[in-house]
């Protein structure tokens, strides 16, 4: 797995925790299965920009919180 999609995933698990979310609550709070959640945090499914935003929204994070940067780059590599 590509290690920009790797932090990706992983700040994605970091922000509905961090929001106090199971995975059902999160999928509920998008109208959506808890296997949208599953399978997204997992990898097993690309999530799309507008999913992004309405998770980023879901989550209350602004949207930069997921992007990736060399600092994530080079600390993933450590």
């Amino acid at each position: 797995m590509q290690k920009r999609k790797r932090i990706l995933l992983q700040k994605l698990v970091e922000a509905r925790k961090e929001a106090n979310l199971t995975q059902q609550e999160a999928a509920s709070k998008l109208d959506k299965p808890q296997s949208f959640i599953s399978k997204i945090e997992s990898g097993e499914r690309n999530v799309d920009f507008l999913e992004l935003e309405d998770i980023a929204k879901a989550y209350g994070k602004p949207l930069g919180f997921f992007q990736t940067n060399n600092k994530d780059i080079d600390h993933e590599s450590n």
